[in-house]
């Protein structure tokens, strides 16, 4: 009976523990979402030379706040001739996997939700399966704009993660663990972005087509599709379309900062910046990148839909491929070849 009632206990401690680092993650980043959309705004809106919104709030800290009290005051309108049920899963699908994603990547040696051994398997599959929100979203509405505006999106999803994939390997043969922690350690003398610089490139500059930002935010032409695959989508549910986008930014930039920039670890590990914690370094490197995803919508012009796909098949494929090639040569000739475990 006393054995029972430790195990029970300890069990409800482990859960409560992990209910604890889920909120610890989880409230802070539904701020950061909230606040990176008031920081597009203004930041856009200094680089056009105009001064964006700065009127709710001191400095516009409240327009955030405005936009959701908006979104939930308004009208969910389900189209008559929709697949209900779908159209309804659609937006929480797409939010429900931009926030799970979160649960394996490592704010510092230390904390992570779930330090698996598999956390870039766990990454890469989580960020394939938003293809699903996006189809069915455009299914579901029964509108011929926003089926084909699915169609361009989940075409152009696919295609970049095939890049993203072989920029992934590149990096674990580099490695030789699928853990984002030991990803994070293997840069503790140099970053993976000076030795492979141009799979740093090609998986940015898919990372912003995978997210559908600019230049690559076809889906949302608005000169042949209205508004994409959410045309449909009006109140709360085209919120957790907003939303899910722009977590899926703050995401990559995230799996940007542990493959390439060292992740937790310190620009230089001497004083001061080894006094800095390592969830401040993640942060701003997550920021940095954040803050390159803004100025290119701010600073180039939109790709026509065959040039995304002729730099995505015949470009990063074909180049990625080769990287990978070379990474495997180079590491075998020289004896450097971890051991995958």
């Amino acid at each position: 009976m006393d054995l029972t009632l430790i195990t029970s206990n300890s069990s409800l401690i482990l859960i409560l523990e992990s209910v604890f680092k889920i909120l610890i993650v989880l409230i802070p980043l539904l701020l950061f979402v909230a606040y990176l959309t008031l920081a597009e705004r203004r930041i856009i809106g200094f680089m056009q030379l105009r001064k964006g919104p700065n009127v709710v709030g001191l400095f516009g800290l409240l327009q955030p706040w405005a936009d959701a009290l908006k979104l939930l005051s308004k009208e969910t309108i389900l189209p008559s001739g929709s697949s209900k049920v779908v159209f309804i899963i659609a937006p929480m699908l797409t939010f429900i996997l931009s926030m799970i994603a979160w649960s394996v990547i490592p704010f510092s040696e230390d904390f992570v939700i779930a330090d698996i051994n598999v956390g870039i398997l766990y990454l890469f599959a989580i960020s394939s399966l938003g293809v699903y929100g996006v189809i069915m979203a455009g299914w579901a509405s029964n509108s011929k704009y926003a089926f084909l505006g699915a169609l361009r999106s989940a075409a152009q999803m696919v295609s970049y993660e095939v890049s993203i994939g072989f920029v992934m390997v590149s990096v674990l043969l580099c490695v030789g663990s699928l853990n984002l922690g030991d990803i994070i350690n293997a840069q503790k003398n140099l970053w993976f972005i000076v030795p492979l610089f141009p799979m740093f490139v090609v998986f940015f500059i898919s990372t912003l087509a995978e997210t559908n930002r600019a230049p690559f935010d076809l889906p949302e032409g608005e000169s042949e599709l209205v508004a994409g695959y959410m045309v449909e989508y009006s109140s709360m549910s085209f919120a957790l379309f907003f939303l899910g986008e722009y977590a899926n930014m703050i995401l990559m930039s995230a799996m940007t900062s542990v493959l390439f920039l060292g992740g937790w670890l310190p620009l230089f590990d001497i004083a001061p910046f080894n006094y800095i914690p390592g969830p401040v370094w993640l942060i701003l490197k997550i920021s940095l990148c954040l803050f390159v995803f803004l100025w290119v919508r701010a600073t180039t012009p939109r790709y026509r839909y065959d040039q995304l796909m002729r730099l995505g098949w015949k470009v990063f494929l074909p180049f990625s491929l080769l990287w990978l090639v070379l990474t495997a040569g180079f590491l075998v000739y020289t004896g450097s070849a971890p051991v995958l475990y």
